[in-house]
């Protein structure tokens, strides 16, 4: 927040909002003290007078000194237009948050009627609820508060869906946590400034409104006043004095301008039209370790006489909206084996990710997952209970995702993330945690480790949050990493880099690696063996070494695909569907020939990419 104040102070708009708002906020702080004796004193002999020397802005029926009033009145129109915004921001907060916490089915009937709330005029449902409660200030602070909850509680709603898709959040969730604590650690934190935002605008909506609940006779009554009283007053003699209305509706204006411009600023500053709203530092709550017990014996047997991963006929099915099965991934087999690293290459949306996911067991509803044989260290996920299968997967099982910013939780500082790692699954004290995430840092050539601690995943670049990444999956010394398309979106430099890494990784820890892309060159030049995938399936199994020897089409066309330093360039680049047509073309041409879709591929070609 001293960021955003700072940034706010630098430009002409922020900074006359701030001095606005600066000055309402102290004549409502300090006017009452200095001048409320004085706007309450009575004066007979100049009853109703106009604007003079004595009186800027005249009298009312008592004799009372007009200005010195609206200045008074400024702490009680203050007072309640934010009591009113808090009851709006609290009531919105709980109906955006039950989808949340209430699940699929209750919580969408709460978002239904919030849908159906939203579409009522604010102003009628404030006349509805103060003709309820009554008209007395405490009735129309609830009035405007409940009037307002809606659109809060939208925005709440459109918020949280955006975190809910996070992959930090799912992880949290698949890790063992529940609904109340991804809420108040993972959501809310990330959500607070946009709250802060719009609450500071909506401030400035509840001051109008609560004045013109006054000026109708139902928000404060005598002998209290505010700005709607004051000009519910000046209305009788606006012909003979028209500052008696003039002077509290430009104090309305003034303030809510305050409000208002404050709040666009901070808007401003903060980015939030560019999605860039995810930089609130919460207070930090100290996590208690968990002592986990380590694997028994027969678990260690098992899992060093088995392959790291085993599968067989995995299938992953969702159902569709109109009820059709929708088969994302369709008897996929394959195994890991200790120390190897495997490749699964296809193009966007061949079943790649969700074949890594199933095996992760990060699939959530409305998919299902089956397999015939679905082994990690010779034990079935699927029939340990809750606690196990989270030590067996948190403690030797790593997943890098595609793309790390979503990955990490920006409201976190690097250390707490990657500690919290240490903390929850090993049960090493915070301050052995956060040593050894230094040391992980170090070890994905991550220099300054311990000043990239103190820092949150905005202020690293993309290969840096990519090695990050990887270092929280060897926070726990993991069997098998899936990396899934680590090197998507980085430029060739820091492609390399990770590969290396990667290989580095694999070298001295012995770690088993399942690398995820569509980027059949990269697989090429890292992984032992690769699983070519399309449409949910395997389509063949071969060696990297054999990749220029491959039968199957696909796999020819995706290296075909490639372009290369000899790729003619007064030709269209080569597609997929074009090459495979040519495919079929020379198939039916030449019988069981392999063509070469337009140029030979020896294995040093495939080599050098």
């Amino acid at each position: 927040m001293r960021r955003t104040i700072t940034a706010m102070v630098r430009t002409p708009l922020g900074a006359t909002a701030l001095a606005l708002l600066a000055l309402v906020l102290l004549t409502a702080a300090f006017a009452p003290l200095l001048w409320g004796d004085q706007a309450d004193a009575t004066d007979t002999g100049d009853l109703l007078a106009g604007p003079s020397a004595e009186h800027l802005v005249g009298t009312d029926n008592l004799g009372r000194d007009l200005l010195l009033r609206t200045l008074v009145a400024t702490r009680l129109s203050i007072v309640l237009a934010l009591c009113a915004t808090a009851v709006a921001v609290g009531a919105g907060l709980l109906l955006g948050v039950a989808p949340l916490l209430l699940g699929r089915v209750l919580g969408r009937a709460v978002t239904w009627f919030t849908g159906i709330a939203v579409a009522f005029p604010g102003l009628l449902l404030a006349l509805f609820f103060a003709a309820i409660f009554g008209s007395t200030a405490t009735a129309a602070v609830f009035a405007l508060g409940l009037a307002g909850a809606p659109s809060f509680a939208r925005l709440c709603q459109n918020l949280i869906a955006g975190i809910e898709a996070r992959d930090f959040v799912s992880a949290a969730r698949v890790g063992g946590i529940g609904r109340f604590r991804v809420l108040f650690r993972h959501v809310l934190p990330n959500i607070g400034e946009p709250l802060i935002v719009n609450a500071t605008v909506g401030a400035g909506g509840a001051l109008l409104a609560f004045a013109g609940l006054s000026f109708l006779g139902l928000g404060v009554q005598p002998p209290e006043y505010d700005w709607g009283r004051l000009m519910m007053d000046g209305l009788r003699g606006i012909y003979a004095n028209p500052l008696a209305a003039l002077a509290p509706g430009i104090a309305v204006v003034v303030a809510g301008l305050a409000f208002n411009l404050t709040g666009e600023s901070a808007a401003r500053s903060l980015g939030l039209s560019d999605d860039a709203i995810l930089t609130a530092i919460p207070r930090r709550r100290r996590v208690r370790p968990a002592h986990v017990a380590p694997l028994s014996a027969d678990d260690t047997a098992s899992a060093e006489s088995a392959p790291v991963l085993e599968v067989e006929d995995l299938r992953v099915d969702f159902l569709g909206t109109n009820g059709t099965t929708v088969h994302a991934v369709r008897g996929v087999d394959l195994t890991v084996g200790t120390g190897e690293i495997v490749g699964i290459v296809g193009e966007s949306g061949s079943g790649k990710s969700m074949t890594a996911l199933a095996v992760a067991q990060l699939v959530t509803s409305p998919g299902t997952v089956t397999a015939r044989t679905l082994r990690f260290l010779g034990t079935d996920p699927r029939a340990l209970g809750a606690t196990r299968r989270r030590r067996l997967l948190g403690t030797s099982m790593a997943v890098v995702f595609q793309d790390p910013m979503s990955s990490f939780n920006p409201t976190m500082r690097m250390g707490d993330q990657l500690a919290e790692v240490a903390v929850e699954h090993a049960g090493l004290r915070r301050q052995e945690a956060r040593d050894r995430a230094a040391d992980r840092l170090a070890s994905v050539r991550i220099t300054s480790p311990r000043r990239r601690l103190r820092q949150y995943p905005y202020e690293f670049s993309g290969g840096m949050r990519q090695r990050a990444m990887i270092g929280m999956g060897l926070m726990v010394s993991p069997r098998l990493i899936i990396a899934d398309e680590p090197t998507t979106a980085l430029d060739v430099t820091v492609q390399s880099q990770v590969l290396d890494l990667l290989r580095a990784i694999r070298d001295e820890e012995g770690t088993s690696i399942l690398f995820i892309s569509h980027d059949i060159s990269v697989v090429a030049e890292l992984c032992d063996r690769v699983l070519v995938m399309r449409a949910g399936e395997i389509v063949e199994e071969l060696d990297v070494r054999d990749l220029s020897s491959a039968t199957h089409p696909y796999t020819r066309a995706l290296l075909a695909a490639v372009p290369h330093m000899g790729t003619d360039l007064d030709r269209p680049l080569a597609t997929l569907a074009t090459l495979e047509a040519e495919e079929e073309r020379s198939q039916g041409e030449v019988g069981a020939s392999a063509p070469d879709l337009g140029r030979d591929l020896d294995q040093s070609e495939v080599s050098s990419r």
